[in-house]
């Protein structure tokens, strides 16, 4: 199939990250071939769509439009679910609002957590999916044990001190977790730091049916309405589920069994890449399922890619409706009872791979809790001068500068 604008953007990656929140709402569907029905409340399944689209759009606004998104709701999702945990008051109030779970229990809540951590990694035996939580606290920092007690039941999430600045062990954590396809998410780990929610998402699933790969070709691929780009074009011509909506046409591929998929949407006519995003709800979702239908001798194409994205979201997250969490005035005494805490960052990192096999894709999302008043230090700890001297005379007897000690 071919158009003037054929493929305007990679709005694969849009869609890729809705493979596994697709899968979040599959409370009414049919029995999953050969794996495991993950069966949650529609109302859950409906409230954490509207946080899918809503999250994209507010972080698509806030991004260069040449830039390619590769993001992951159910990792944020549950990296602040974790939090929320240990939130009270106003802090908890808006955390619970920007996940669209006001009106929910914290307990019915957990619950579902759990039930997505143990049933989505076996909705289809032939695709790979890990899900794995952490919490990290320094070692002269030590949080309730209630907290700690729920994140273990709930988000299944294991428990871990540090020291120092080294982030090695959580880098190690968050690569282990992901297949070695997100080896760091944090440089070093600042002083006023105590305590880390980490969430992990990995995906690996071939294709029901593969791209045969002698019929990849290059193909144009439009940048801009006066700029193309010679791209590795993937081409199928089978049967395939597909809908041709206003302002865009969609397809769905799906992996191993048919319980995930990818479904793809690209841009017609005068409709712009953001103009599409801005579109999406999840009302508009929902009729793009119910409109997909199987067409037979379905010529389609999708470019060969791979991509690394990293996002610090705290700006995203308060025009989401969670400010307070980012400020002094947060309540995260949950955590520990004495307060003086507060987020002091959100951050994503995802990397996706898609070529005629299938496609491998990780995500890990941190929060960082940090101290909101850190007692001051001074240290020697870089090079310095020191003097040796007689206070009644006003005598040097040394002087000295010390850049080795």
């Amino acid at each position: 199939m071919k158009t003037s604008s054929f493929f305007q953007s990679l709005f694969v990656i849009a869609a890729t990250l809705l493979l596994l929140w697709a899968a979040i709402g599959c409370s009414s569907g049919g029995p999953a071939p050969s794996g495991v029905e993950v069966t949650i409340s529609g109302d859950f399944a409906s409230r954490t769509d509207d946080f899918a689209f809503d999250f994209f759009k507010k972080l698509n606004e806030g991004e260069k439009p040449e830039k390619n998104v590769f993001v992951s709701p159910l990792s944020l999702h549950m990296a602040l679910g974790m939090l929320v945990n240990g939130a009270n008051g106003k802090t908890a109030e808006e955390i619970q609002q920007t996940l669209k779970l006001n009106g929910i229990s914290l307990t019915d809540a957990n619950a579902t957590y759990q039930k997505l951590i143990e049933g989505l990694p076996k909705a289809d035996p032939k695709v790979t999916l890990g899900l794995a939580n952490s919490v990290w606290n320094r070692d002269s920092f030590q949080p309730e044990t209630d907290f700690i007690n729920i994140l273990k039941q709930s988000f299944q999430a294991e428990a871990s001190s540090f020291s120092g600045s080294d982030a090695t062990p959580l880098n190690n954590w968050a690569s282990d977790k992901t297949n070695g396809k997100i080896k760091k998410v944090l440089d070093k780990i600042e002083p006023q730091m105590v305590l880390f929610l980490m969430n992990a998402l990995y995906f690996k699933g071939d294709w029901k049916t593969s791209f045969d790969t002698q019929k990849t070709s290059d193909y144009p691929f439009q940048l801009s309405t006066s700029q193309t780009k010679q791209v590795k074009m993937m081409q199928m011509k089978d049967k395939i589920s597909f809908a041709n909506r206003e302002g865009y046409f969609a397809y769905e591929l799906p992996y191993g069994n048919g319980q995930y998929a990818m479904t793809v949407m690209v841009p017609t006519g005068n409709t712009d890449i953001n103009s599409l995003i801005s579109k999406l709800s999840p009302t508009e979702w929902s009729d793009l399922q119910k409109s997909l239908k199987e067409v037979n001798n379905l010529q389609i194409g999708l470019p060969r890619f791979t991509l690394e994205y990293e996002v610090y979201l705290n700006e995203v997250l308060k025009k989401m409706g969670m400010p307070t969490a980012f400020s002094d005035d947060a309540d995260l005494t949950k955590i520990n009872k004495a307060g003086n805490l507060k987020v002091g960052f959100v951050k994503q990192n995802t990397y996706v791979g898609v070529d005629e096999k299938g496609t491998e894709a990780a995500a890990v999302t941190t929060i960082g809790v940090e101290l909101t008043s850190v007692p001051q230090t001074y240290y020697a700890d870089r090079p310095f001068v020191i003097v040796i001297n007689e206070k009644s005379s006003n005598t040097v007897l040394f002087m000295g500068k010390i850049v080795n000690p």
